[in-house]
């Protein structure tokens, strides 16, 4: 395609096509070793995301504990008894046969010995605190303040107050990001994450861990969004899938070393500075990335925007366009004479069919995350040890992102959000009904489960960022993280609900991924279009300005506009 015919918006014999973004990007090459830079200084901090988005699972892990025993070591005949005769006949045995984790009785019960009937006695809340089995955690926070029994509603409520913090988070990093531009608000996130990260640790109280968490969670989200933003503004159409899924994968490779870390610094303190330390490399790294020259354009930035672009043409080796990219050209491209207008979040309601895609995307994505993390943050009651279902769970994430790479471009965007989300439906209803006694089905099913969780994340993620305009692109990621973020922080508390029926925990999730499974069938397809750069892009009907313009369809009009200049000569 000639410079003549992608400039050809000026001519009065191409009125029908329209210069877009993404018809610079092929010429400049859309995926080159400009892109793979990009992607690989942004992989370094989303490495840390699932360190810090899945940590709960080590530093609130609640081991196998009783009520503490040594206020009852007299020197009397209780002083004589062996541990496991003292357990005998100080704590009332539970239905499955393991000692009670909350309760004791009054005073030793020492006929218990020759009577094992204890179930007719009366018992007590522990008096004296509780004794932990150390063997797989040297210390949790569960362990150092006790949050078990009655408190055991406040360890959850860590995980809660974090995901609260990203929800918010989400809300203003979408918002700062749009006006103040995706490198600089990129940094703000780097810095907040990694500072709170470290004061987590040093956290002397309940109240100031669960501030710093919240702070930690408030910076983390701005690296999620901003780092997709930011990779996907960069990269032409047809590599969109590829860049999203490389992004993702860089998610599950944290994950798997969550787990690696977690066995080795088994302490929770020591852990939360092991998974913060890294950001500060993506700090260092943060001065070779880019700003997003669409964001520049969109705002009126053309100079800036015009420097990177040659910059990504000669990193690209396509030094002979360099000359050809005029700052005039470049002025036109969104499509828009309001430069200085600022969007916001109200812009996402304000017109119909933003109104219906905001409305949409915002119940996938509570789904997705809802069902993800329901899955994530429940990882016991499989017959294995929390390390290696943990490792599992991330591990099955790697080949469910390679398969739904390949549905991306063949089945389309739209059917592959809906069809992850009904499937990993189906593999929690299959598990409600599996008996518990067979783990190993059990297993096998979550596993699956989490991996097409994990497919229906990853698809979000790239699919959201293809149906926003680029004006309001990261306003569109952020209510969508809000809304994601909503339902992660309501998961740990549905997780308590088994208190009141076992099952009703799965239920719940289950029903709320097929839902938001059957809402995804209601979203466009924006396989093989360009990502749409305004407002107007999306009100207007396909019929007088498409939405989304096909590479075929993009070449037809550029062809029928040479034959056009041809008859005019």
């Amino acid at each position: 395609m000639s410079v003549r015919k992608l400039y050809c918006k000026g001519s009065p014999s191409c009125p029908s096509l329209r210069m877009k973004f993404d018809n610079i990007l092929e010429e400049i090459d859309g995926c080159g070793w400009f892109q793979v830079l990009i992607v690989t200084l942004l992989c370094i901090p989303r490495v840390i995301l699932p360190c810090h988005f899945l940590l709960n699972n080590f530093i609130a892990a609640v081991p196998s504990h009783h009520c503490d025993l040594s206020a009852l070591d007299d020197g009397s005949l209780f002083g004589n008894l062996t541990q496991e005769q003292r357990l005998t006949v100080s704590v009332p045995v539970q239905e499955d046969g393991t000692p009670s984790s909350c309760k004791m009785f009054p005073e030793p019960q020492f006929h218990i010995l020759s009577n094992s009937n204890n179930s007719d006695l009366a018992t007590v809340p522990c008096q004296n605190g509780w004794t932990y089995d150390n063997s797989t955690f040297k210390s949790t926070m569960a362990t150092e303040w006790d949050l078990v029994c009655d408190r055991k509603g406040m360890n959850k409520a860590t995980a809660t107050i974090f995901f609260v913090g990203v929800m918010i988070g989400a809300i203003a990093f979408g918002t700062l990001t749009d006006k103040f531009g995706r490198k600089p608000m990129l940094l703000v996130s780097y810095t907040i994450s990694m500072v709170f990260g470290f004061a987590s640790a040093f956290s002397n109280s309940y109240t100031m861990f669960g501030v710093m968490r919240f702070f930690t969670g408030f910076g983390l989200t701005g690296i999620s969004i901003i780092s997709t933003v930011l990779s996907v503004e960069w990269v032409d159409i047809k590599h969109r899938a590829l860049i999203g899924i490389t992004g993702s994968m860089a998610w599950s490779f944290g994950n798997m070393m969550l787990a690696g870390i977690a066995y080795q610094v088994n302490d929770w303190r020591m852990l939360m500075i092991a998974v913060s330390a890294p950001l500060g490399l993506a700090i260092i790294t943060w001065w070779w990335l880019p700003e997003s020259a669409r964001w520049l354009i969109a705002n009126g930035k053309v100079e800036r925007a015009h420097l990177y672009l040659e910059k990504c043409a000669r990193f690209n080796n396509r030094k002979d366009f360099t000359s050809k990219i005029k700052l005039e050209h470049l002025s036109d491209v969104v499509g828009t004479d309001n430069h200085n207008k600022t969007y916001s979040y109200l812009d996402l309601v304000r017109t119909p069919k933003m109104r219906r895609l905001a409305l949409l995307t915002g119940i996938v994505w509570y789904g997705v995350a809802s069902t993800y993390y329901g899955i994530s943050l429940n990882i016991t009651g499989f017959g294995l040890n929390v390390y290696l279902t943990h490792f599992i769970y991330s591990a099955i994430e790697v080949p469910a992102k390679m398969v739904v790479y390949f549905c991306l471009d063949t089945i389309g965007r739209k059917h592959c959000q809906a069809g992850t989300l009904l499937l990993t439906g189906t593999c929690i209803a299959i598990n409600i009904f599996v008996p518990k006694g067979q783990w190993h089905v059990r297993t096998i099913v979550a596993v699956l489960g989490k991996g097409l969780s994990e497919a229906s994340f990853t698809t979000v993620i790239l699919y959201t960022a293809e149906l926003y305009p680029t004006v309001v692109r990261q306003n569109g990621l952020g209510y969508n993280n809000f809304m994601a973020r909503l339902g992660v922080s309501i998961a740990p508390l549905i997780i308590l609900l088994e208190d009141v029926w076992k099952p009703l925990p799965e239920v719940i999730i289950c029903c709320v991924s097929i839902l938001s499974g059957l809402v995804a069938f209601l979203l466009p397809e924006t396989h093989n279009a360009r990502l749409p750069e305004t407002i107007e892009d999306i009100e207007q009907t396909k019929k007088r300005n498409p939405i989304f313009v096909s590479p075929l369809e993009k070449t037809e009009v550029l062809l029928k506009s040479q034959k056009n200049n041809e008859l005019d000569q």
